[in-house]
């Protein structure tokens, strides 16, 4: 795999702040809890099906858009989770309240006085947080974080029937209610599911860009499925592909906000995309080492088209990359991933002109490509 290191001109963001205000509200609404991404992959479908020579959705629910290049022998695989954290419903009480099973990593300080919503058969079901009211704990309880086994629902019910009455079964998934929002006329986007709807609009915006246009290498845009729980979606994904080439879209933390160390890589948010070079989890050993002829090709297109990037290493954070990489005989596989502060929360927090430059580097990397 080459690229030619031309420069090409200068970055050209062509997406106005409000077509990716409308397009990150649509895609953050859905819900799509690991393991229930059907409407996530419904809308991906109706974004990516028309910008496409093919199409096809595999067992596990991963959606493939195929454009074709004019060398077929040279395959780059694109990749962004669609799935979110979540919840699933694994008891209901006598009197009515809802227990549940996390869905992905959670921090359990974050879930207080939150408002989530069931997704029923019947419809969505709002419901509130609860444990015990901080008058009560000892001193010792209030020390430690509250174990999300500790945590229920109030549905506003009184006995299991009515809670059973109103949809609420077992296995239902759960969601944080939160709508998307830019803050305050900024370009600062913030919503429940920007982990990894971003980089679902990333995929969009970037096929959308190279419509129409003719490049060497044929692309696979994979919407995957199950990154939250255990990378499992893309893996999959990737031995039907066999990629030559292959880039993990997603998000990663951002350092440019109070109470974090000195020593963290700032990754600012208005930077520009990060290039990863190496992310590890030690208790999974799962993990990704990027190849350097890849970073450095990155690099090079950003650098000659004066696209703002940033660096960054990860301890305890893996993306597909690490699945991507190992499946069938093996890819060379990169991660672009968009800062983002507060990830794993109800509030996750992006910025636009992020977005847009990831999609400028990701479509001049594609066309430079020989």
């Amino acid at each position: 795999m080459k690229t030619n290191p031309k420069s090409r001109g200068k970055s050209v963001r062509s997406v106005h702040m409000s077509e990716w205000d409308v397009l990150l509200r649509e895609l953050d609404e859905i819900p799509g809890v690991s393991g229930d991404e059907e409407r996530v992959a419904a809308y991906m479908r109706q974004k990516l099906l028309p910008l496409s020579n093919g199409h096809w959705e595999d067992a596990l629910g991963n959606q493939i858009f195929v454009k074709h290049g004019s060398r077929p022998d040279v395959k780059l695989m694109l990749s962004a989770h669609m799935d979110e954290i979540g919840f699933i419903v694994r008891h209901i009480d006598e009197n009515g309240f809802v227990y549940f099973h996390p869905v992905g990593y959670h921090d359990s300080r974050m879930l207080m006085n939150q408002v989530l919503t069931i997704h029923t058969e019947a419809g969505p079901r709002q419901a509130i947080t609860g444990t015990m009211p901080a008058h009560l704990l000892t001193a010792e309880m209030a020390r430690r974080s509250i174990p999300l086994a500790d945590i229920y629902l109030d549905l506003g019910t009184s006995s299991r029937a009515e809670t059973m009455a109103l949809g609420v079964q077992i296995g239902d998934m759960i969601t944080f209610e939160r709508k998307g929002t830019l803050l305050n006329g900024s370009k600062l986007f913030t919503g429940k599911a920007v982990d990894n709807r971003s980089s679902c609009a990333v995929l969009i915006e970037t096929m959308k860009r190279l419509s129409g246009k003719q490049v060497q290498p044929t692309i696979y845009a994979v919407a995957s499925v199950q990154e939250e729980v255990g990378l499992r979606g893309a893996g999959t994904a990737a031995f039907a592909i066999k990629p030559t080439v292959a880039i993990a879209i997603d998000v990663t933390f951002a350092g440019d906000s109070p109470a974090l160390p000195a020593t963290l890589p700032p990754m600012k948010l208005g930077g520009g995309p990060v290039i990863k070079y190496y992310d590890w989890t030690p208790d999974t050993g799962q993990g990704n080492n990027v190849p350097k002829s890849l970073t450095r090709q990155l690099v090079r297109t950003a650098e000659s088209l004066g696209i703002p990037y940033q660096h960054q290493t990860v301890l305890n954070g893996g993306t597909d990359a690490a699945t991507i990489s190992l499946a069938g005989a093996g890819a060379v596989t990169g991660i672009i991933s968009l800062p983002s502060r507060y990830i794993h929360s109800a509030t996750g927090c992006v910025h636009l002109d992020d977005l847009a430059y990831t999609v400028d580097l990701l479509t001049a990397f594609i066309e430079q490509m020989e």
